[in-house]
């Protein structure tokens, strides 16, 4: 295990630096490494590893969320107001309808299967997305107008609801029926587990105010807080629907509103923990990726992927009806919502994980769609941003 962990560590750094030169996001040198050293190519993962890649994957993606809940400032929303709200939600809605009409005709795949793709290859990558968008910020760029700020904010709340999307329709999957009832239950879910995650927020605001204890002690204390929340809605769901993944989130917001002198210390705490889980979690998704199910299906997930954004970027053009934007200003805001990586490598293998027969052919599409979207977007942002802003 010791010697995979080496390789897996030291090729991923050699490998995302060359794609740092090449002008690509590291990451994709992440996932490389993950296929090269995965069973499929040079087998040179311990199985140990493979058999724990869920377990490691989904801690990730409590990182992911406690870091967005930590930056998240409901502030913005307010000042930018209903274009941000808008964002947050109508594009990745479009794409996932988009992808639910299309893959059935372009694969053998049902439309729950297709809905729980589209949930999955919808969100957007605050990997690629943030320092972009952060740079943009330090530079002035789009300052009148925040087109920034409106990004980051849309973005953020993009991909939790996303992830609650998805894990209501891998319930709706599990559960074996599809119901009016069953999406019903899916903002119940999401109060809840907003009520949750607010109610310990403001708990761990009081300890922390009353008890000096280290950082990393707090950091500690709120991912196991965390991860409790994902075993209770796992616990509770015979009784009542619990959104763990909200509730996690929102005790990030909750600090960051109540405690924000202390949200933005933890923050930087997390930044460094993301750097080893941003490792496991693209090279875990790169090492259970089967090649030849990508060959067979790559040309058709391309065509499926660029259909679907191109009915993404009439969503936020529908989302910025009546606002003070510019044409030039909205194209920019379509092509910084291209980009998609983290959240794809972190859910992506949970279908075939948990069995689903068309689970490959769902991780297979994910990857294509972060290897085709994650250099597509950041190359354009890049390059016009000069001219849009």
């Amino acid at each position: 295990m010791l010697l995979s962990l080496s390789l897996i560590i030291l090729l991923s750094l050699v490998l995302s630096y060359l794609a740092h030169l090449a002008k690509l996001p590291r990451l994709i040198g992440m996932l490389l490494a993950g296929i090269l050293l995965g069973p499929y190519v040079l087998n040179l993962i311990n199985d140990g590893i493979l058999m724990n890649a869920p377990e490691l994957r989904q801690i990730a993606l409590v990182v992911i969320l406690i870091r967005a809940g930590l930056s998240l400032d409901l502030s913005d929303l307010k000042k930018i107001g209903r274009p941000a709200i808008l964002l947050s939600f109508v594009p990745a809605m479009f794409e996932i309808l988009a992808i639910t009409f299309i893959a059935p005709l372009l694969f053998s795949i049902s439309y729950l299967d297709a809905a729980i793709l589209g949930s999955i290859v919808a969100a957007v990558s605050p990997a690629v997305i943030v320092p972009r968008m952060i740079n943009l910020i330090q530079h002035r760029k789009g300052h009148d107008k925040k087109v920034p700020h409106l990004i980051l904010a849309g973005a953020s709340i993009d991909d939790v609801f996303v992830i609650v999307v998805f894990s209501a329709l891998i319930q709706i999957k599990l559960g074996g029926s599809v119901s009016i009832v069953n999406f019903f239950f899916i903002p119940i879910s999401i109060i809840i587990g907003a009520l949750l995650g607010v109610g310990i927020g403001i708990t761990l605001v009081w300890f922390f105010a009353k008890y000096h204890i280290r950082d990393t002690i707090k950091v500690l204390i709120i991912f196991s807080l965390g991860f409790l929340c994902i075993v209770l809605e796992d616990v509770m769901k015979s009784f009542i629907s619990i959104s763990g993944l909200v509730a996690i989130i929102s005790i990030g917001i909750t600090l960051l509103t109540r405690y924000p002198v202390l949200a933005r210390r933890l923050v930087g705490k997390f930044e460094k923990i993301w750097v080893i889980a941003e490792i496991m979690l693209f090279v875990l998704v790169g090492a259970v990726l089967n090649l030849g199910t990508t060959k067979d299906s790559g040309l058709l997930a391309i065509v499926l992927i660029l259909s679907a954004l191109v009915i993404r970027m009439l969503g936020v053009w529908v989302s910025l009806i009546k606002t003070k934007y510019s044409n030039k200003e909205k194209v920019f805001v379509s092509v910084s919502y291209i980009p998609k990586a983290t959240v794809q490598a972190a859910i992506g293998s949970i279908p075939l994980s948990l069995g689903l027969l068309s689970g490959q052919l769902i991780l297979s599409i994910s990857i294509v769609a972060i290897l085709v979207t994650a250099p597509l977007g950041a190359y354009l942002i890049d390059i016009l941003h000069k001219k849009l802003l």
